[in-house]
Order: structure tokens, then C-alpha cells, then sequence
């Protein structure tokens, strides 16, 4: 199992600073190459971390969000089953400001989404000239956390014509492991190029029911606003 040090955060909460000094507090941190994360899950105490950021980016490259990671907590003496539940990236930088785990029970299933990876030739792209359409490539399973896949690989091989397609319940997977999609959802196709061009000279239609109702909505917040406008200047 992929490992990752942390250790505790002290100085968080209101309790221990101000506002404007936990601010600093947290520039301070991601100066020093260290990311705010915290850890959660049913039966287990919050615990506020501080995990560094090249670790935390090369167990995020192997583990993604679907891979048990032991997390090993300065202090603690054994090692947190943990999940990637969530990360936030700073909008500018693209860089990781926060981590979320999720410590999972060994003993109850979770959902993960797990990413698929497609491997071979499509005799129907090769040979005919085809486009391959991937229609999925990712999938939510769910299963116990030590058993969640890191990928599920798809080979394409088997698309020879046109008229061949992947589904959902050709994928293979372990046995503890289920997808939960429906069976005959088509995963990936070989298109004639003539029908990818016909598709693409379509005019784009317009939802006029949607347009009207986004119209109505506009205009009751408007009439919501003025009727607040008037409450006021009335007090």
C-alpha cells in the first residue's frame, strides 16, 4: 500500500488565532511546500494535518482518488486506511491549497469513480478510416476500499467494424468489484467519419422551454428585488 507522512496542524481554529493571523498562517504553510488537509470518516475523530506537497503530488499521481493509502500521523502509533475524498487547486497556480481523506472501515464497501484506460488497435480506425469515440471513461464502482481498482484498462481490439462496440458489462473486473452503471451503456465505438461530419453541420437547436423558464425565473428575482428595495426604503 502507497504511504504518506503527515503531521498534526497546531495551529489551527479560532481558538488559537485571529482570523488575519490564520491566514497568514496558512500563506506561510504553502511557502514551505506544505498542504492543510483533514481527515474524516464514520467512528474516527477529525484530525487537521499538514501533509507535504511533492509527497502528497506523487502519491496523488499513483494512487488517484480510488487507491488505499496508509496515512502515518506523527504521534500515532498505527496507520490511518485512508481515501484521496477531495482536493482544491488554487485557480491561478493549478496548484493543491487542500486535501480532504476520507478514513475508510476495511469492513463496508465504498463508492469510488475509477478512471478507464483504453490499449490497443481498432481495426475499424486502423483499416476503414473510423474515428474511436469514447463515450465513458471513467466509471463509479463500488467494492470494499482494499479491493478498489486503480484503473480499469479496456482493450479495443475487438472493434473491428462499425457496427462493434465495448460495453459496460465487457469490462473486466474483480469479483468484489462492481460498476454501477447500466450493463448495455456503450463505453466505446469505431464511427464512420461521413456520419462525425454530418453531426457536426447539424444547426444547433434550441431548448425553448428551458430559455422561457430561465426568463420567468429572471423575472420573478427581479420583482423579489424591488419589493425588498421598497421594504426598505419604507423602514
Amino acid at each position: 500500500m502507497i504511504s504518506l507522512e503527515a503531521k498534526i496542524r497546531t495551529d489551527f481554529g479560532k481558538k488559537n488565532l485571529p482570523a488575519g493571523r490564520q491566514a497568514k498562517s496558512l500563506k506561510e504553510l504553502r511557502r514551505q511546500d506544505k498542504i492543510p488537509a483533514v481527515v474524516y470518516g464514520p467512528g474516527v475523530k477529525n484530525a487537521s494535518i499538514v501533509i507535504n506537497y511533492k509527497d502528497f503530488q506523487k502519491v496523488f499521481r499513483q494512487a488517484g482518488e480510488s487507491s488505499l493509502i496508509e496515512l502515518n500521523i506523527d504521534g500515532e502509533s498505527k496507520k490511518r486506511p485512508v481515501l484521496i475524498n477531495e482536493t482544491q487547486k488554487d485557480p491561478v497556480s493549478d496548484k493543491f491549497i487542500h486535501v480532504d481523506f476520507f478514513q475508510a472501515s476495511l469492513k463496508e464497501e465504498v463508492e469510488a469513480t475509477v478512471p478507464l484506460v483504453f490499449f490497443g488497435t481498432a481495426l475499424a480506425e486502423k483499416d476503414l478510416g473510423g474515428t474511436l469515440v469514447k463515450n465513458i471513461t471513467e466509471v463509479q464502482v463500488k467494492a470494499l476500499p482494499q479491493n478498489l481498482p486503480h484503473e480499469i484498462k479496456v482493450s479495443i481490439t475487438g472493434l473491428l467494424n462499425f457496427d462493434d462496440h465495448i460495453l459496460i458489462k465487457d469490462l473486466v473486473l474483480p469479483e468484489s468489484v462492481k460498476i454501477l452503471k447500466k450493463p448495455d451503456e456503450i463505453v466505446a465505438s469505431v464511427v464512420e467519419q461521413q456520419k462525425i461530419e454530418e453531426e457536426l453541420k447539424k444547426p444547433i437547436e434550441e431548448d425553448v422551454e428551458s430559455v422561457e423558464k430561465i426568463e420567468k425565473e429572471k423575472k420573478t428575482e427581479e420583482v423579489v428585488e424591488e419589493v425588498q428595495e421598497q421594504e426598505k426604503e419604507t423602514k
